[in-house]
């Protein structure tokens, strides 16, 4: 293997045609590949030409697939694959085989290591054990936070725990974060002292006993899981929907993962309902807010990006502190982890949930610049997450330097922004992008030389009306944090 990756430069300098003249082997070199490729995804393409024995993602886009028959390796360099609508490049392997000790550094074993990349979600027991489980047995799960979120799971046997592992390498258990690494483990047992949400035994006796003598309760967990953050109000829409919901029906589990060995999926009926929301409340609260720059409207202009925002108060007797009600608890999450001791118009704020489980609007008053020290959000055509096909548009990302914009005019230009940036009194940027406009408006990208000033332009810039000569109605200009950026 380690030929292999050496040879990864000088391979890309060669003809495809000149790797298929290559020595046949049972293992075919995949290159071209896209980046958000799986190993079940590769499985599931190739698997017509022969059954598949082992897989293995390599960097710069490239992979191993090692199938049980010379023949079906033959075929498949000798034919024209697609992969999720990318044509590939193959050609046989200096390898004969995959070497599962040579690519991870430790031996198969039926303890694998889950390391959840962007986990803006909470993590449970319960959540690793439904998407593990229609492959085989689970026997113990244990969730730890060394180096970031990560859990190791005990399977029954290696067989298991290489299907798990094929399958849903580089899956994620929500939209657009959570996203697994799948590796073997050191230990060959996992020690649990008690079944909570962090660690479990699935094998132990009471176990399943205390379960089986708990009624489900008709309304669920707790009574904030039957608040607007699960059924949501009119024209609310509440958090994603994890996909590990949906893995409770074998029929959708096939249509969400691809299946690399074909395993049936048990029909496992649900016990308790889905998993809880987090133990969190919906009202976030916002400290060191500069009382000359920030009101509500500001507010709904940083925390938007987030999850939909209802309520809008600041306290009179603190100044610069700000509650804010949030759609969802799982908002109100992303919020404290993304802004908390950020820096704002040269003020450190602190971010933290309420233990006031809702807003009590009381006597308002006016803030510096005169507006209502309260706001009712909850009608705003600005929120971004008020339906299915809204919300699956937003990626949450983490404060940078640049900042996407969208919903501009058609003709917007750079020195308008420029202009528009001098009237409200911001730093300027750096560069702009303007792409082609699309739907009768444009979008692009603005870029400051430091995450602070990106951070004040989208508190100052976010939903500003943009007016154009022969149009009556203004465009309202939107913004959220993009990752084309350098982060700090």
């Amino acid at each position: 293997m380690e030929s292999e990756e050496n040879s990864h430069t000088t391979l890309s300098k060669h003809s495809a045609e000149g790797h298929r003249r290559a020595d046949p082997s049972p293992v075919v070199h995949v290159r071209g590949l896209l980046d958000s490729i799986t190993e079940g995804e590769l499985v599931e393409a190739l698997q017509d030409f022969g059954a598949v024995s082992n897989v293995r993602l390599l960097p710069r886009n490239q992979a191993l697939v090692e199938f049980e028959s010379l023949s079906a390796a033959e075929d498949c360099v000798e034919s024209e694959v697609t992969i999720s609508g990318q044509l590939v490049f193959l050609s046989f392997s200096t390898s004969s085989q995959i070497n599962e000790r040579a690519e991870s550094g430790r031996e198969p074993n039926h303890v694998l290591l889950f390391t959840v990349l962007n986990p803006l979600y909470p993590v449970t027991t319960d959540m690793l054990y439904l998407i593990c489980c229609p492959y085989g047995e689970v026997l113990r799960i244990v969730i730890f936070r060394r180096n970031g979120l990560q859990a190791m799971v005990e399977f029954d046997c290696v067989e298991t725990a290489q299907a798990v592992r094929a399958v849903l390498q580089g899956a994620e258990l929500f939209s657009g974060c959570c996203s697994l690494r799948i590796e073997f483990a050191k230990p060959s047992k996992l020690s649990v002292l008690k079944n909570d949400s962090e660690t479990r035994d699935y094998t132990v006796p009471p176990f399943y006993k205390a379960e089986a003598q708990t009624r489900p309760a008709l309304l669920g967990h707790h009574p904030s899981a039957f608040h607007a953050a699960v059924y949501g109000r009119p024209g609310h829409y509440s958090a994603p929907r994890p996909l590990l919901e949906s893995m409770r029906d074998p029929e959708s589990v096939e249509a969400g993962i691809p299946s690399l060995l074909s395993l049936p999926m048990p029909h496992r009926p649900p016990s308790h309902g889905p998993p809880p929301p987090p133990a969190l409340g919906r009202v976030l609260m916002l400290h060191g807010l500069e009382p000359s720059q920030f009101n509500c409207e500001r507010v709904f202009n940083l925390l938007c990006v987030f999850g939909n925002v209802e309520l809008v108060k600041f306290l009179r007797n603190k100044p610069g502190v700000a509650m804010v009600q949030m759609g969802d608890e799982y908002a109100v999450e992303r919020a404290v982890m993304h802004l908390n001791n950020s820096m704002i118009f040269d003020s450190k704020i602190g971010a933290c949930v309420s233990k006031q489980p809702e807003i009590i609007p009381g006597r308002s008053f006016e803030l510096e610049d005169g507006s209502s020290s309260y706001k009712d959000f909850y009608m705003s055509k600005n929120n971004r997450f008020t339906s299915q096909e809204k919300t699956a548009k937003n990626r949450f990302q983490h404060p940078s330097r640049t900042l996407h914009f969208f919903s501009a005019p058609p003709e917007v230009t750079a020195d308008n922004f420029e202009e528009v940036c001098d009237s409200l009194k911001l730093p300027s940027f750096c560069s702009c992008k303007i792409f082609p406009p699309k739907n009768k408006s444009s979008s692009g990208l603005i870029e400051w030389d430091s995450i602070p000033k990106a951070m004040e332009a989208l508190v100052v810039l976010n939903h500003h009306l943009m007016r154009q000569a022969d149009q009556k109605v203004p465009y309202t200009l939107r913004l959220c944090f993009s990752n084309a950026g350098d982060r700090e």
